[in-house]
């Protein structure tokens, strides 16, 4: 079996290490090294990494740089073959990794694949973020098979193929570590949120492809680091979206994508006002001010890709199927549209 690491980034999740890490180190050390990448956190993770998990390695980050910063700054200092980016808050199963290497080493064209996430607290559902596999549609709106905005399935076996996504998530990332260091890592200006799928989508420019293996499952509690009502996460999400469509849109696609999310990104600003929630609505304004304030950082980033019209993208308006056609679920979306 090719050299493979797990990689846990923490960050004051002293508590999920103490809950979940114990399955991880149960079914993964036959498999895989275990390390704990922390971010400067100061709850007491490394002391207690220490007393009570010294087969663990603990890499220390010297400042807290989010998700994409901190985990390009770990895997600097790993030597594997193989990556598995693991949330601290999932608990895993039984030979939940070989069936994931097993099918990335059957075809070199692979750069990311993910096992099925499952909600820890709701293990029948799919878990929010990842299920079943990622997709965005044509305006850059990201969904799963198993999750359309908040209505999330059961799993009933419905998505037990093994096929190709738009996206993996970063909760449960298996990518190789060549692939990882030839597209330079994670844009670490997204800090958190993002950043896995920006990531893919630059893999498949390269013409990698990005896959899920349910025969692998975990199970997720989800929203551990900021709560899934938080303005900060609004505005990282909104920030970090229309920034990966920047860069990773084909020219062609470019100005009508922008203008449509204008018009959309002000429907949901307004949506947020009108509901009471003011903090989220200036959420949308500042993402919208930074990133025309960071535009030249964005154009550089943009002429650094060699841009397709690349698969696997839904081309509808996801928006429109779910709030307005009331489709929720994966199953009830015309498949004919993801090409």
């Amino acid at each position: 079996m090719p050299k493979t690491a797990v990689v846990i980034l923490n960050w004051n999740g002293k508590k999920f290490l103490e809950k979940f890490l114990p399955s991880v180190v149960l079914h993964s050390s036959r498999d895989a090294g275990i390390i704990v990448a922390d971010n400067n956190s100061s709850d007491g993770s490394v002391e207690f990494l220490k007393a009570h998990f010294p087969q663990v390695e603990i890499i220390a980050n010297p400042r807290n740089s989010g998700f994409a910063g901190g985990y390009n700054e770990a895997l600097e200092r790993v030597d594997a073959d193989y990556y598995i980016l693991l949330n601290s808050d999932i608990e895993v199963s039984e030979n939940w990794i070989k069936p994931v290497i097993d099918l990335m080493e059957s075809d070199t064209s692979i750069a990311a694949c993910q096992p099925v996430i499952r909600s820890y607290h709701n293990p029948e559902k799919f878990e929010y973020a990842g299920a079943a596999g990622g997709f965005i549609d044509l305006y850059g709106y990201p969904f799963c098979r198993g999750r359309l905005f908040q209505h999330v399935e059961d799993d009933l076996g419905q998505y037990n193929d093994t096929t190709e996504v738009f996206w993996a998530t970063g909760a449960c990332m298996f990518v190789r570590a060549g692939t990882f260091k030839e597209l330079g890592g994670f844009d670490a200006d997204f800090f958190a949120h993002m950043e896995e799928i920006d990531f893919c989508w630059r893999a498949r420019h390269a013409g990698y492809k990005v896959m899920v293996c349910p025969v692998s499952k975990v199970f997720h509690v989800g929203g551990g680091t900021l709560p899934k009502q938080s303005s900060f996460k609004t505005y990282l999400n909104m920030r970090n979206n229309i920034s990966m469509l920047y860069k990773n849109l084909p020219p062609q696609r470019l100005a009508p994508v922008f203008f449509a999310r204008l018009v959309l990104d002000g429907v949901a600003a307004f949506k947020f006002l009108i509901d009471g929630g003011f903090s989220d609505f200036w959420a949308v304004v500042r993402a919208h001010m930074s990133f025309y304030r960071r535009f030249p950082t964005h154009r550089r980033k943009r002429k650094m890709i060699s841009h397709e019209d690349v698969s696997c993208i839904y081309r509808g308006n996801i928006v429109v199927d779910h709030f307005l056609r009331r489709k929720k679920k994966f199953s009830e979306l015309s498949l004919k549209k993801i090409r």
